[in-house]
């Protein structure tokens, strides 16, 4: 399969630019298990799940991680930190010419000014990526020194950071928000709860993959770094006595598929790296689920690429924005309804005028039956 399969025409003025208020002003589009579809507002989502089902979203918070600095010449460089590696070091992506292995870097304030903390490049890795080793804890003044990292298709400014953050937003450490989750108000999960419906968080730290754009011409190619990942017993234990109950799992978003998928395989009994799970679907290799268990506690990382030809095995619904074309996340989504559904749906969508990506619009997807 081609990545220039999952192309598609969207005209720039629908790249939403701000987020909508109140947060579920956003609009819906609901494709049932019958390819249909609806046009309603995220508000509506009650009217689509019963009691018993769970939904369960990505809490990880976003780190104000894009920073500005300077270099010895004078010349000024972007930062964008991607995952912290050890201690004071992290991966970031670079933007600036001549960024090499012992380079020191003096962080600016925000009026401009040289702070007190320094960085010094200690590794070079493709393209824009370094490794960057602080002179202070980053806990310490990333605060006061960084900005949301917004991403860069959207070009007017946040007036309020935390519109760049989910509600239940906890443990910090994303370079970018889980977009689906930031349509939930207090309000729409007080209703969802007093209809019976469960809400459950898992963790996923956003880090190189959004930025890393597809590449290569066959999506098998493609390699999907790893993110740091967690579902705590309690939360799997709760997961899997509502799917035990007869309840619909929901997830929130790419990332808490991801989380919800790799803990499924790793229930399933399968380890190691789960880069090319889709191929081995494919080809019959893989075990099958244990049905009174979707899913298994588990910390650490995960690379696991979902494309089509992958077998989900703890969703059966899935909460997401709209993609951008030719990316993995796309991919994702085309794997959970299918390509050319996904394909439809988003031409549908671009004649509707619904507003794309991180601060734009969502989608409530059920698979075909």
């Amino acid at each position: 399969m081609k990545v220039s399969d999952f192309d598609y025409d969207l005209p720039e003025t629908l790249i939403a630019q701000h987020p909508l208020e109140p947060r579920d002003a956003s609009r819906l589009l609901v494709l049932d298990a019958a390819g249909r579809i609806e046009h309603r507002h995220f508000r509506d989502l009650p009217d689509y799940l019963r009691p018993g089902d769970i939904l369960v979203a990505n809490d990880t918070r976003v780190i104000p991680a894009r920073l500005f600095a300077r270099k010895p010449t004078g010349g000024r460089v972007e930062i964008l930190l991607l995952e912290r590696t050890a201690g004071d070091t992290w991966k970031a992506l670079v933007g600036g010419r001549n960024v090499a292995v012992d380079l020191p870097l003096t962080l600016l304030n925000r009026d401009g000014d040289e702070a007190t903390v320094s960085a010094t490049v200690t590794a070079v890795g493709a393209e824009s990526l370094r490794e960057l080793r602080f002179s202070a804890p980053v806990e310490g003044w990333i605060e006061s020194l960084g900005y949301a990292p917004l991403p860069p298709y959207i070009h007017e400014p946040l007036d309020d950071p935390e519109r760049y953050q989910t509600i239940y937003a906890r443990p910090a450490g994303s370079a970018a928000a889980p977009t689906a989750g930031l349509h939930f108000t207090a309000e729409l999960l007080l209703k969802l709860r007093e209809q019976g419906v469960m809400f459950e968080t898992v963790t996923l730290h956003v880090g190189l993959d959004t930025f890393k754009p597809v590449a290569v011409e066959e999506v098998t190619d493609h390699v999907i770094h790893t993110e740091w990942a967690r579902l705590s017993a309690d939360a799997a234990r709760r997961i899997n006595d509502a799917h035990l109950a007869g309840g619909r799992i929901v997830a929130v978003g790419t990332t808490t598929a991801r989380v919800l998928e790799t803990a499924a395989l790793r229930s399933a009994g399968i380890t190691g790296s789960l880069n090319t799970i889709s191929a081995r679907d494919a080809s019959g290799e893989t075990t099958n689920l244990c049905p009174w268990k979707p899913v298994a506690a588990f910390e650490g990382p995960t690379d696991l690429f979902i494309h089509p030809g992958y077998r989900f095995r703890a969703m059966d619904a899935l909460i997401t924005n709209f993609h951008l074309p030719r990316s993995s996340l796309l991919m994702l989504v085309a794997a959970f309804v299918g390509r050319e559904t996904i394909l439809d749906a988003y031409r549908a969508a671009v004649a509707e005028q619904y507003r794309f990506y991180s601060f734009g619009d969502a989608m409530l997807l059920w698979p075909k039956v």
